[in-house]
């Protein structure tokens, strides 16, 4: 777990799958956040839809390293 988060730190192959199905061919932003939230339910964590959202444009936008990919889903993840 990353320090004061409550969220795992997640590895770099995992984060690598999660980059390569949210740039997929044809999967729209909507998508995208339904693929993150996945991601998260999968893993143990709550997300809220409209969060998952904010957090995927952040992404697009950034072009996220690794580590910036890590601070989204350590925002956006909700520890159950």
């Amino acid at each position: 777990m990353t320090e004061g988060s409550g969220v795992e730190k997640f590895g770099v192959t995992e984060l690598a799958g999660l980059r390569t199905e949210l740039m997929q061919s044809g999967i729209d932003f909507w998508q995208a956040a339904e693929v993150l939230a996945a991601f998260l339910t999968g893993r143990g964590y709550g997300v809220n839809a409209d969060q998952a959202r904010a957090a995927v444009m952040r992404l697009e936008g950034a072009r996220c390293s690794y580590e910036c990919m890590q601070m989204e889903l350590e925002r956006v993840a909700l520890v159950m």
